[in-house]
């Protein structure tokens, strides 16, 4: 794609984000984009908001799921940048009026005290590199009107994020097989969902190592300090304002968010 239009778009969505207003599918206007044009996008659209201030803080994984890679016809997840605009601690208060259609997941968050440089990373040298993993909400949302999303669309829309919020407390992941750690998704006190670490490529270890090896190729470089959000364990939930949410995994601890 010519490198107008790779800037048209991430201004696009860039705007989208920032006027709180859908967009059409980039892959209904552009049928011959590419998942790298997307990801170029994705950076334009990035580099706008670290522009305003915001900085990097991490990644997150999405697609990690067969369910959802069947649904949009890929093999493989994505990846997205969360930056310090997006991040809200345990008990939060969201506000749902800077998103469009969130949607809220439980996952397995990442911190890292070493730098993880790809490719060649083993499951082992996650673990190694990690300082402590933590209860997560992730709150996706998507700039793409009525989710109606293939892969090129997601991705060019740093991967649906939105915010996320970590929970209560950091566990050694080295103490526990985080493929076994079962998840509780409750909304307003309900059960919405349950699910286990396995569903997120087998293990979030495995996520997180195709992370750091995806981005090797790529000369990124996962950073000490960095917050890796390794993939959703259930369903997505959608949020509206009033709901009042909580994530439960086994051995690791919860998060909660209100949506107000």
């Amino acid at each position: 794609m010519e490198r107008k239009k790779i800037h048209h778009y991430g201004d696009e969505l860039y705007q989208a984000l920032r006027e709180v207003k859908p967009v059409e599918p980039l892959t209904a206007r552009e049928p011959d984009i590419t998942i790298d044009d997307a990801y170029q996008i994705q950076l334009h659209m990035i580099g706008r908001r670290i522009k305003d201030g915001e900085r990097i803080i991490g990644k997150k994984i999405g697609l990690t799921s067969k369910s959802v890679q069947e649904m949009l016809g890929v093999g493989q997840p994505d990846f997205g940048h969360l930056t310090s605009a997006m991040v809200y601690g345990d008990g939060a208060s969201v506000p749902v009026s800077g998103l469009l259609q969130p949607r809220a997941e439980g996952e397995i968050a990442f911190i890292l005290k070493h730098d993880l440089s790809g490719p060649g990373i083993t499951n082992a040298d996650v673990l190694r590199a990690t300082e402590a993993v933590m209860p997560c909400f992730e709150i996706v949302d998507s700039r793409i009107r009525d989710w109606k999303i293939k892969i090129q669309d997601t991705v060019a829309d740093n991967a649906s994020s939105g915010l996320f919020v970590l929970g209560d407390k950091a566990v050694d992941p080295r103490k526990l097989d985080l493929s076994l750690c079962g998840m509780i998704l409750e909304k307003n006190g309900e059960v919405m969902h349950t699910g286990a670490g396995a569903a997120a490529l087998g293990s979030p270890v495995n996520c997180v190592a195709w992370l750091a090896n995806t981005l090797g190729r790529l000369g990124i470089i996962l950073k000490a300090g960095e917050v890796i959000l390794s993939g959703a364990l259930a369903p997505m939930v959608p949020a509206i304002p009033g709901d009042n949410m909580r994530t439960s995994i086994g051995g690791i601890g919860s998060a909660s968010v209100l949506f107000v």
